[in-house]
């Protein structure tokens, strides 16, 4: 397997060399050249492996230059972690199911990509006795959980973007609580756009970028996207063990990259039905999916922060695709969003649009009625992400379908939210409660790229 960027400047690399390179060179985004096809036959094989099982034989389909002895040990070593045996159990409640992806050492969906990547990360430096310096920007969970999947690793330093003052207390917390000497975190004043266009800034500058070995932890890694698809093949293969119901999935995304893993499985040939993409008030998906309106607008600061985004990285993964894999047409649409804050489509595209989405934006009210009526009617606590798409799923999927929602985070981390709707707070578990009173360590700064680089290059390892 090989692969190539969205902007078409590269030739082709292997898996090893694009989990290196992160951003592509040319600016754009990896994808493999081709999905590989999962039969029928093969599908059924997979029913009852373990979750680590089944993350082996679907990575290893994209993997082509790492022992499948040494890749099944990072695999099991990432998800030993874990602390639910299943990794990323399915519950029913309420006509729903619920996959909770938060079972990991930050509690959020990140990990499940994060501890893996880590690991291959280290993996790789050793074999190649080389170093990295991680730079990445969060909205609150990839930060944490990017942190706790390097720390301590030989050869990595990592340097965190965050909005100050713009993620949860617990989010911040698990960042800054984190004094390890390779790891640094930086708070801007500005949001989390701010703090990707830096990222993006940096990696953009290939001489800056060579000469200090810059590594990617966002999505913009192909290795987290692929991570991800795991968790749709089995939810899939848990809940048509008992229903032979079409299977949804309702997924909260703010950057596109948790959804686009679901479209992933679904170009692999997961026979999933509809994918359903919820926003909150940042709403620039729903509105392009819904009014061919890809137009930025100004970031709302929400009880769902995660996905207070405007500028979808990922989304371009998915545009290349939908321009029939060609990269001169993506170029003009970004062009154009340079220049008029837009991307225009034609309406054969926004034909495929509908086909492969359907989408919902669900506002603050929305979203803690939601986890009110939940609470009431199940005894199950949402966090206001996993509300966010639960909301959705109850409003836009069929009743009688197998509606699946990603719970994105454990509702302990938004506990404020959780007591504003409910009245008390979440229970919270010993690995939060711990975060409070230990020493932190936080460098806070404008949103000025040059006093970001100037930090960068006076504390890299």
């Amino acid at each position: 397997m090989r692969y190539i960027s969205t902007r078409g400047g590269i030739g082709p690399i292997t898996f090893k060399d694009a989990v290196m390179m992160g951003l592509a060179s040319d600016g754009g985004l990896l994808l493999p050249q081709f999905y590989p096809n999962v039969s029928s036959e093969q599908l059924e094989s997979w029913r009852k492996l373990t979750y680590p099982e089944l993350a082996f034989a679907v990575i290893s389909l994209y993997v082509g230059d790492i022992p499948a002895d040494d890749l099944k040990s990072l695999i099991n070593r990432s998800y030993s972690t874990f602390t639910h045996t299943e990794v990323t159990p399915l519950i029913k409640k309420n006509g729903v199911y619920i996959l909770e992806l938060f079972h990991g050492v930050t509690l959020a969906f990140k990990d499940v990509a994060l501890q893996f990547l880590g690991n291959l990360f280290e993996y790789i430096l050793m074999e190649r006795k080389q170093t990295l310096n991680i730079i990445g920007a969060t909205s609150g969970d990839t930060g944490s959980a990017a942190i706790h999947g390097v720390r301590g690793k030989k050869g990595i330093s990592i340097f965190i973007l965050h909005p100050y003052g713009k993620t949860s207390a617990v989010q911040a917390l698990q960042m800054t609580s984190v004094t390890d000497a390779n790891v640094h975190n930086i708070a801007l004043h500005g949001t989390f756009d701010d703090c990707q266009d830096m990222v993006k800034e940096l990696f953009g500058d290939l001489e800056f970028k060579e000469k200090y070995s810059l590594g990617a932890v966002n999505s913009i890694n192909w290795a987290r996207v692929l991570a991800q698809v795991v968790y749709y093949f089995y939810a899939w293969l848990r809940v048509t063990d008992t229903t032979a119901e079409p299977v949804h999935f309702s997924v909260p995304t703010g950057n596109f990259g948790d959804i686009f893993a679901g479209y992933v499985a679904k170009r692999m040939g997961l026979p999933a039905d509809k994918l359903l993409l919820a926003t909150n008030e940042n709403n620039i998906l729903t509105r392009c999916i819904n009014s061919s309106d890809y137009s930025l607008g100004e970031v709302v600061a929400t009880v769902s922060p995660s996905m207070d985004i405007q500028i979808a990285s990922n989304f371009e993964r998915y545009l290349f695709h939908l321009f029939a894999d060609d990269s001169s047409r993506l170029k003009q649409a970004f062009a154009e969003l340079k220049e008029r804050g837009r991307i225009s489509f034609t309406p054969d595209e926004m034909t495929q649009v509908r086909t492969d989405f359907c989408s919902a934006s669900v506002d603050q009210e929305a979203t803690l009625q939601t986890i009110r009526d939940f609470f009431a009617e199940t005894d199950y606590l949402l966090d206001p992400h996993t509300a966010v798409g639960v909301k959705a799923a109850l409003d836009l999927l069929p009743p009688d379908s197998a509606r699946v929602c990603l719970a994105t985070a454990h509702p302990a981390k938004f506990s404020e939210t959780v007591e504003r709707s409910l009245g008390f707070q979440p229970p919270v578990p010993e690995s939060v409660t711990a975060l409070y009173g230990k020493p932190t360590r936080c460098e806070i700064m404008d949103a000025d790229i040059s006093k970001v680089r100037e930090f960068f290059i006076a504390h890299i390892g």
